[in-house]
């Protein structure tokens, strides 16, 4: 996030300093069009799925089998969660095609090996286990464990246990598409987050959600895991930014942890303020359903089964990027707000179904009459026929055996 040409180690001095940073890069604004995904799996062991796989056998084992071929980014998450992180694509087709291709590398690598990637958003085997040791990941340990019970107790499960589906969409064409988009994207995001939960069951135990990833979202830490609000999404960035207390800080050593309590305005209006450097990573640690990046990381979905990542992905671009259907999607999911019953319920919540099966229909249409590949629209299709129409989700599928999907 740092801007080509500028000292990013200068001081920042006010809020103007802040917001016009926040402007500058996160809501950079151009032609839009391209898309990125971003893809978690929890990995296990097909003949002892309770049994934690190290990283430096995941590792090992995705290098041995050579790059893949799209290049996407190979990272691992605290837990050993395995992220593939594609290129951008002007979109969807593309995107899914070489996503495609890098993840069925990956797959066939970790297969041979007797690994397994599980189709679930929440480890359903396992409690949390942090295998990462950076100054980072203590540091936000030490934040959860600070900030009150339900932070204590989620903070790991989240790091650990979790994975997610993240879609990467363009800002916009301008300030006004910029705000069009981020307002779509939280209004949809009830009404998605019901339809892709894919989370019922941690650590052996039937939660009693649909999705119990986004209910450890909805107990972790609400200042920053929360939509911020207000009209303007970049001075209502700029103040959550402000608002959210520090959860580390970057020096030289071992040791980011910082004392509880200090907000980065705090830090801003002291004797030794922050500077961009600093701003940059603060921003990294908030971690909300929409996130601005120089480009809209939509952070609310599970991870889906195999066969059914790329449909999420499909749907909120034609919904973001086509006016006509963000207007009908829009409209539909008004007044449908209520996260805790989208998490819990899913389709089965009041008004949910009948508003996703408006948003499909309208991002079928929208993919009908552009260059979207009939293969991509056929799966978007196939999965509104197995769960939207019939009020059901990818949770209220049974966990498959581990050593058939070998």
């Amino acid at each position: 996030m740092t801007v080509i040409g500028r000292d990013t180690t200068e001081r920042l001095r006010d809020c103007a300093a802040v917001q016009g940073y926040v402007e500058r890069v996160c809501f950079k604004t151009g032609p839009p069009g391209l898309v990125g995904t971003e893809l978690e799996w929890l990995v296990a062991f097909a003949d002892d799925p309770g049994r934690t796989v190290p990283i430096p056998l995941l590792r090992e084992t995705l290098d041995s089998a050579g790059p893949l071929p799209h290049r996407s980014a190979v990272t691992f998450e605290p837990g050993g969660q395995l992220e593939l992180s594609s290129a951008v694509f002007p979109g969807p087709s593309a995107c899914w095609q070489a996503l495609t291709e890098d993840a069925e590398h990956a797959r066939r690598a970790l297969a041979a090996a007797g690994l397994v990637l599980l189709p679930t958003a929440i480890d359903p085997h396992r409690a949390p286990h942090r295998q990462l040791q950076h100054p980072r990941y203590d540091a936000m340990e030490a934040y959860f464990a600070a900030a009150g019970p339900d932070s204590a107790e989620t903070g790991p499960v989240m790091m650990t246990g979790t994975a997610a589906l993240q879609v990467n969409l363009d800002i916009g064409h301008d300030l006004d598409d910029a705000c069009r988009r981020w307002r779509l994207l939280h209004d949809l995001a009830p009404v998605l987050v019901a339809t892709f939960a894919n989370s019922p069951i941690h650590a052996g135990r039937d939660t009693g959600w649909k999705s119990a990833r986004q209910q450890v979202w909805q107990r972790l830490d609400l200042e920053r895991t929360t939509m911020p609000p207000g009209p303007d999404p970049a001075s209502a960035w700029t103040q959550y930014a402000l608002d959210a207390h520090l959860m580390l800080r970057r020096r030289d050593g071992d040791d980011w942890r910082v004392e509880h309590g200090t907000t980065f305005h705090d830090w801003l209006v002291s004797d030794d303020p922050p500077t961009e450097d600093d701003l940059a990573t603060h921003l990294t640690t908030l971690f909300p359903p929409v996130r601005p990046r120089g480009w809209f990381e939509v952070r609310y979905l599970d991870a889906q089964p195999w066969r059914w990542w790329p449909v999420p992905m499909a749907v909120l671009t034609a919904l973001v990027e086509d006016p006509d259907a963000s207007e009908v999607a829009a409209l539909a999911c008004r007044d449908l707000d209520d996260w805790t019953l989208a998490a819990r319920d899913a389709l089965a919540a009041p008004g949910f179904q009948e508003a996703a099966a408006v948003c499909f229909d309208a991002a079928l249409l929208s993919m009908s009459r552009s260059d979207v590949h009939p293969d991509l629209v056929a799966r978007v299709a196939e999965f509104a026929d197995r769960y939207v129409s019939v009020g059901r989700c990818p949770a209220d599928d049974p966990l498959p055996d581990l050593q058939e999907a070998l």
